[in-house]
């Protein structure tokens, strides 16, 4: 139906007229029908033969006429228009920094496939379902560096995260590093919200600036900061190397729930505990209802009447019918 494409119609219960097309053929059947009659003849002989004609092979042209008469008739009386739209929109932008720990107990496999890449993935889904954000990523472990500063192009920054891994830079838990690093990041910026999402399964044991010193920064530039514990809670498969191939130890899950709590409290954030897949997808799923960016929307739209061509196909149709009824089927056996 590509004839109706961008097409909206004014009166669409004139479409309803439509049933009066299929009652209005069973009508000129059943007229058919009445006007059958029998003739009797003693002999045939001394009648000449009558010439074929085609014309009574086409005798109920009147009435297919009339039908798409009648249903250009009522696509008119519909009031088709054709519908050009468009909007002028503006945000209240939002900022934000994943802070992300890829230290060596991220390899832990208390997340499917291990907390590192089911970080990276639920993250990435993440950020899909932001296109209008500027989004930035930090990584840390006994060091941090920016993997990459704020940007609109998000098939960049999915593909710089995807190539995250562990031992891309000296193995520990700067948390307090990790968090100023994304600060820097966010202190230039004119968002209205700056938002930093911290994930680590550790404690700070690394780097030169204390997580608490760093969330006092991140409050005089206002930034806040939601802070993720990732780890199950007890122990945790850790994959080992070993001579006779990987091999899985237990070990235990210490995460310093009282400071990440603490920088959440301090910047005006909120700290999550994450203990398997379901949860983090369930923590990134709040944070993004709480960080909604509110978009004004002015929308035109301008309409053009287009039942004119559908009357006038009507018109041409009823008069067609006119003038064949009147001149080659007149007396035509019906």
């Amino acid at each position: 139906m590509s004839w109706f494409k961008g097409i909206e119609f004014a009166h669409p219960a004139f479409f309803w007229l439509f049933i009066s097309i299929p009652l209005m053929v069973g009508w000129y059947i059943w007229k058919q029908k009445q006007l059958q009659g029998t003739l009797n003849m003693p002999t045939i002989k001394g009648f000449t033969l009558v010439k074929k004609s085609l014309l009574p092979k086409f005798r109920h042209t009147a009435i297919v006429l009339r039908c798409l008469a009648i249903a250009a008739l009522v696509v008119a009386l519909a009031r088709p228009q054709s519908s050009l739209s468009w909007q002028n929109s503006t945000t209240e932008g939002i900022d934000i920094i994943i802070a992300s720990d890829i230290s060596g107990s991220m390899l832990a496999e208390d997340f499917k496939p291990n907390r590192l890449e089911a970080g990276k993935q639920i993250a990435i889904d993440f950020i899909k379902g932001r296109p209008d954000d500027r989004i930035g990523l930090v990584i840390f472990s006994g060091e941090s560096f920016t993997q990459c500063p704020l940007t609109i192009d998000h098939d960049v920054l999915i593909n710089l995260f995807a190539d995250v891994r562990n031992g891309m830079i000296t193995d520990g838990t700067a948390i307090g590093m990790g968090l100023a690093t994304a600060v820097n990041r966010l202190k230039g910026s004119i968002a209205k919200s700056k938002v930093v999402i911290l994930l680590t399964d550790g404690s700070n044991n690394s780097g030169s600036i204390p997580p608490i010193t760093a969330a006092e920064i991140a409050k005089q530039f206002g930034v806040r900061v939601y802070t993720v514990g990732l780890g199950t809670n007890g122990f945790a498969p850790y994959p080992v190397q070993t001579p006779a191939g990987v091999q899985y130890q237990r070990m235990p899950v210490v995460i310093d729930e009282g400071t990440l709590s603490k920088i959440a409290s301090i910047t005006g954030g909120k700290y999550f505990r994450a203990t398997n897949n379901e949860t983090l997808k369930d923590i990134y799923f709040q944070i993004d209802k709480l960080e909604k960016a509110k978009i004004d929307v002015t929308q035109y739209r301008k309409k053009t009447e287009m039942f004119l061509p559908w009357a006038i196909i009507a018109l041409a149709f009823l008069s067609l019918e006119f003038v064949l009824k009147n001149t080659l089927f007149k007396g035509a056996l019906t």
